[in-house]
Formats: C-alpha cells, structure tokens, sequence
C-alpha cells in the first residue's frame, strides 16, 4: 500500500498549488479576455504550470522566484527554437533530441538547473508544433512573460512556504555537537548517556538524503563542493568521536588532551564561520596543534616513553578526529572565502580551491560523459524518447499532439517496471478524466462562463491532489483542467476529450517502449557494476598508502593537481588515486538514482529468503545470516582510502624501522589489497577481512615507531570494518571498530 502523504506535505502541496493557481490565471485571464490573444493565453497558462508544478524549483519563496527569472531567458530562447524549427517534423525532432540531451545531461551541474529541466522542455515542446507560425513568436513571448512575472509575484507574496534550515546550519548544529562531546572528554569524565548515539545520529542527519531538495549541495560550483566536502567531514569526525567516547579513557595524556582541546576551539568556531556564513580564520591553528601532537605524543627525542596498545590506539584515533576536524575547517573557508590557497595541505584533497568556476562545471559535465553515468543513461533515454513522441505526434498528425510528449515527459522512469507502474495509473485517471470532461463539454456546451468560472477551482484541486496522490490523479484532474482552459480560447466538443485520450495513449506507448529498450532496469546493475570498479580501483591506493605511511614512496604527492581532483603525478600511485576519486564520483551518482527507484526506497538492503519473502536490513539480520551488500559503506570505505591517502603518508615516516614492522606493514598491505579486489566480485557471505594487528614492540622500538603502526593499525581496522558490512558479511556487528566507527555518508 503507498504511504499516506503527511500533513507537512499537503499543506505543502495545498499552498504550491494555490501560487501555481493564482499566476495561471493572473495571466489566462487577461489574455484571453481583456487582450482576445489565444495565444498568449495558451504560453501564460502554461508557464506558471512548467515552473510551479511539472518541475516544482526547489528552495523558499524567493529563491524560487529567483531561479524562474534567471530560466526565463532559456525558455524564451526554446521558445523561439521551437517556434522556428516546426517549419517540418523532422526538424522538430532533430531539435527535440538535442534540446532533451543537453537539458537532461546539464542538470548534473546543480539542483535549480535540474529542478528547472522539464518545465524548460516543455517551452520547445509547445512551440515546436504545427501550425509553423513565426508571426505568433511576439504573442508566445508575451505569454511566457506574462506567465513567468505572476509567478514569481505569487511565489513571494502567495503563501509563501517556510524557509527550510540551510545545509551549512545543520552543519553547525552537529558541529556544536561535537565541541560539546570534545569539552566533555578533555575534562576526563564519563561521557554523558547516549552521547555516541547522538553523534551518530547527527552523522546521519547530515546525508543528503535527510536534506530537503532545496538545501542539498549538489552543485559543481566551489561553494557546494566545498560544503558537500565539510559535511562529509563533519559526519567522519563526529563518527570517530563517537568511537573515541566509547573507548575507556586514558589518563594522564597531556598530548591528547591538547589536541582535544584544539578540537573543540575548531568545533565552536568553524560553527559560528557558518552561522554567519563567513570565512574564519583558517586552519593554521589546529594545524599546528597536530604537529605539536605528532612531536610530544612520542615523549621528548631518543627517550622511551612506555605506552600500552590501549593508549596508542586511544592517541592514534584522537589524530583521526583533529584530522577530520581540519577537513571541516579548511573546507568551511573555501565555501565562504572563494579561491584562496591552501598551504599546509594535501592539495589533492582540497583540488577544486583554486579552479575557475568554468573549469569545475567542465570537469563535472566531462566526468559524467561517457555510457556507464547514469546523469548521461537518463539524458539519452529522455531525448529518444521526446523525439521519437514528436516523431510519431507529426507523422500521424495528433491534434494537439505536445500532449502526447508532455506524456513521455511526465510518466518516463529510470526503470522499466516503474515506467509500467505509472503509465497503468496514468491510463486509468486519463480515461476517468475524459470520460467527467466529455460530459462537461457536453453538458455545457458553448457557454464559455462556466468554463471560466470552474477553471481555478479545477487547477487548485488538480495542482494539490495530483503530486499527492500520483499519476492518476494526476492525469486525470489534469485532463479536466486542459478541457477546461481550451473550451475558453476555440469552440470544442466532446472529441477535446478523445484527443486527448489517444494522446495520452500514443505518449504512454513510446515512454514504455523507451523505458524498455533504453536501460530499462534502472540503476540497480549499474550501481553493483560501478561499486566494483570502484572496489578495483581503491586496492592498489590501500596498499601504495600502507607503503608510503611506513618509509616508501608518497601517495600522490608532489605533481600538480588536474582538474578531476587527483594529483597530476606520472607514478602509478598518482594514477590510481586519480582513478578512485573518478570511480568514487561515477558510484555516489548511481547510488544517488538508485536510492530514488521505487524498489530501493521501500527495502534498501533486503533480500528474499528461500520463502520469497523479504528479510530486514544488514542491522536486522540475526548472527551468521548473509546480507545483501550494502552500497553506502562501500561508498564509505572508498572515502576513508582517500583520506588515508592524503593524509597518512603526511605522519613522520622512519626509514629505520624494525624488520618485523616492515614485514608487518607490506603483509598487511598485500592482504588488504587482496580483499578488496575479492570483494569486488560481492562473493555470497561476504568478505571477513580483520587485518591482523602489528608486532609486539621489544624494548628497543623506537616511541614514533608505535606511533606511526599504530596510525595505520586504525586506518586498516576501520577499512576493515567498512569492507565487511559493504560486502554483506555475516558477523558484522552493530558495534564499531575502534578508532573508526561506522561512517553514515
């Protein structure tokens, strides 16, 4: 049974609907009937329809209002492309193709161009059909401004929606968060109860799955990548906090203590950076701190200090949390303080600080250009399927044949069966609805007064009820209110009704026909396919970093950074850091859409057992039951190797160390590597790689030895832990590794 609406969400579709309601008819109206322009009234109409309800700009009033004045010179633009190019059919194919590919495939570059995607389509594809009529251009332009004005008057003056909270303030609650559980462990007493489980939860409070559509930085400019890449952090650093106060405390260590310290002052003023939205004052500080850290953790030089495993582990994951938290701050001041430099750094990690807002859509539209992208599989998808609608539409001559591609427009899905799904509900509310809108046309005839006077009631329940309710509703109370607003510009019978029904149908057959030849099983074989290549891509960076942190060569260290992020070096390390960052961005696309399929979103990780049914998630699964693999740790482990790799090789590396450590650091780095190849292939049961932890020191190891092993030890352990719940293993306990903790991105 589909889910109720909840009360949020009707009042939410009831004011949307009445703004949408009130510019329609702010401009049908007068057009219509003060102007006698059918035309105009037609493109007026239409508009606050594209805008307000085929595609719903996300964000509060006055950033929608914002974003439509910004789309509408590009739908006055398509607007004239389809005016000029529907001199034959097959020139309004050809643009339809190009137009429905480089609008889908565009939207990669941030949320308002993709919430702007289909309401610009729908400008070309009004325009683009018969009669060929360049001397009506003026009249569709006054229609679409006309339209486009009300709409942003009513987005801000019509019952405007509640601003939501912006992603960087959800970043600094949880960062407040943070500097409490820091206050809390420097003073050495007990954490509070439930302290790791708020932290946790405030993790999974900043996916931005948990965001709302307007508020996500999804961007490819500096800003959202900068803070996508701080609230990344902030769920690294609150995760290992939550570890941190699960483990039992250590006392007398001044040198943690300090670095706590230095992250709870990072914590608070990275917090009040982004409640003013304002740079701060860099990372120099908590920097030095680190440095400070690595120097006096191992006791002053050539003296043994004598530290327990316990205490390592607790110092070793004490610098994963002040990493993190430079992560945070770094990234803070790129989002707020434009392209500045970062000194100190691993370049790599911050790559986008000093590239022209040009180059960083470039680099995002070039990264998603090539067949396994899902952004470029829905483009292609949705231009053949525009055209081959406006193919068919012209060939067979449809009246009001734009019907037939605002149907493809509306019901195409990324799966076939979804696809399926809503054309069968569309179909049915199509025929109720021609069936109630026959009788209308019957019944009342010519009298143009009714049809007026029943137009914005029938808008205010088909604009509110149908996003509710789906397709059906939708199609159908959408059908009457086309009727409706048709019977006011010519005379029509009954036949509107049938038109309209074969439209529909013409429309449904080419979007099911599409959305079977086209990729019809969505994401879901693209996403294991590309978590896999990413799984073969971050081995070789897993080993290349273990080798470097422990005296080989650096990973990625020294060339110039290229445009996709990765460091430009020539060696393979460089390469493969190259690599994963591109395997990383092509999996979080495909697990992106795939969340959004129908079948993800009600049973994430389930799996049917030998009775058909479905079990729990990986959490519900009972002891020794193998799990279905879960994507979002595999997108975690693939995290933590970047930033193991830009950070780990930065430790005081020893060119000294003992044979066994050595041997140690190259066996744990070959048995890592071999595991996560053995997990890309997702063997059933999973993988139980625990890398084994490094030799017992003699009374000769030398402290920054410790130190350094036992850095990598909690590096390894949390990748470990990462591989093991994204493979499905069995005995993946709810607990955390320690050190690491379960990320949540």
């Amino acid at each position: 049974m589909a889910e109720r609406p909840s009360l949020a969400e009707t009042v939410g579709a009831g004011r949307r609907a009445a703004r949408v309601s009130a510019a329609a008819a702010a401009g049908f109206y007068p057009a219509a009937y003060l102007l006698d322009q059918p035309v105009t009234a037609v493109y007026a109409l239409f508009t606050p329809i594209a805008f307000g309800v085929l595609s719903p700009v996300p964000g509060p009033g006055r950033r929608r209002a914002a974003t439509v004045l910004r789309a509408w010179p590009a739908a006055a633009v398509l607007t004239v492309a389809g005016t000029a190019l529907a001199v034959d059919t097959w020139s309004a194919v050809a643009g339809m193709l190009v137009v429905g590919f480089v609008l889908t495939f565009g939207a990669v570059c941030g949320p308002r161009l993709a919430g702007t995607v289909p309401g610009l389509e729908l400008f070309y594809i009004l325009a683009c059909f018969p009669p060929f009529a360049p001397d009506t251009l003026p009249q569709r332009l006054t229609g679409v401004a006309l339209g486009g004005a009300a709409l942003v008057v009513c987005e801000v003056a019509v019952f405007p929606d509640p601003p939501d909270p912006p992603y960087r303030a959800r970043i600094a609650d949880t960062l407040g968060l943070a500097d409490r559980a820091a206050r809390s462990l420097v003073r050495g007493g007990p954490p509070g109860p439930g302290t790791a489980g708020r932290l946790r939860a405030a993790g999974r409070g900043l996916r931005f799955s948990q965001q709302p559509a307007g508020s996500r930085p999804t961007g490819a400019g500096r800003t959202d990548r900068a803070l996508a890449q701080a609230g990344s952090a902030t769920r690294r650093l609150v995760d290992q906090l939550a570890a941190l106060t699960e483990m039992r405390p250590v006392r007398g260590d001044l040198a943690s203590q300090e670095l706590l310290r230095g992250v709870e002052a990072a914590c608070a003023e990275t917090a009040d950076a982004l409640r003013r939205a304002r740079p701060g004052t860099g990372p120099e500080r908590i920097e030095e701190m680190i440095a400070q850290f690595r120097a006096s953790r191992d006791g002053p030089p050539g003296a043994r200090v004598p530290r327990s495993h316990r205490v390592l582990l607790w110092q070793s994951t004490v610098l994963t949390v002040a990493v993190s938290a430079v992560t945070v701050r770094t990234a803070v001041d790129l989002a707020y303080g434009g392209r500045r430099p970062v000194y100190g750094l691993p370049r790599e990690q911050f790559w986008y600080a000093r590239t022209s807002t040009v180059r960083l859509f470039l680099v995002r539209l070039d990264g998603n250009l090539t067949r396994r992208s899902v952004v470029f599989q829905n483009a292609m998808r949705s231009a053949c399927g525009l055209a081959l609608a406006r193919l068919v539409a012209g060939s067979l001559d449809l009246s009001h044949g734009f019907w037939v591609l605002l149907t493809v427009l509306t019901l195409g899905r990324t799966t076939a069966v979804a696809t399926w799904s809503a054309v069968r509900a569309a179909v049915v509310g199509t025929l109720a609805g021609a069936l109630v809108a026959g009788l209308l046309l019957i019944g009342a005839g010519g009298a143009t007064g009714v049809y007026a006077c029943l137009l914005v009631p029938m808008m205010l329940v088909a604009f509110a009820v149908g996003p509710l309710e789906g397709p059906a509703w939708a199609q159908g109370l959408f059908t009457l209110v086309v009727s409706t607003a048709f019977a006011q510009i010519a005379p029509v019978t009954w036949r509107l009704a049938e038109m309209r029904v074969v439209d529909v149908l013409t429309g449904s057959a080419v979007g099911l026909l599409c959305g079977v030849l086209a990729w019809p099983f969505g994401a879901r074989a693209e996403t294991r396919r590309s978590m896999a290549a990413l799984l073969r891509a971050a081995a070789p960076v897993v080993r290349a970093t273990t080798v470097a942190a422990t005296g080989g060569v650096p990973v990625g260290g020294g060339g110039p950074v290229d445009g996709d992020g990765s460091a430009g070096g020539r060696g393979p390390a460089d390469r493969a850091v190259r690599l994963t960052l591109h395997r990383l961005r092509m999996a979080e696309g495909s697990y992106a859409q795939y969340r959004t399929e129908p079948s993800s979103r009600a049973h994430p990780h389930r799996h049917p057992d030998r009775r058909g049914r479905g079990r729990g998630s990986p959490d519900e699964d009972g002891p020794g039951r193998a799990r279905e693999p879960d994507h979002l740790a595999t997108l975690n482990f693939a995290s933590r190797v970047m930033v193991g790799a830009y950070w780990l090789p930065r430790t005081d590396r020893s060119p000294d160390l003992p044979p066994a450590a050595l041997r140690w650091a190259g066996e744990a780095a070959e048995e890592a590597e071999a595991a996560v190849l053995r997990a890309a292939d997702f063997p059933p049961g999973g993988i139980p790689f625990r890398p084994k932890p490094p030799p017992a020191p003699t009374p000769d190891t030398p402290p920054h030895v410790l130190s350094l092993l036992a850095d990598v030890e909690v590096w390894l352990g949390a990748l470990a832990s990462d591989l093991r719940t994204g493979t499905g293993h069995p005995d993946t306990p709810g607990a955390v590794t320690v050190g690491a903790g379960k990320d949540t991105s």
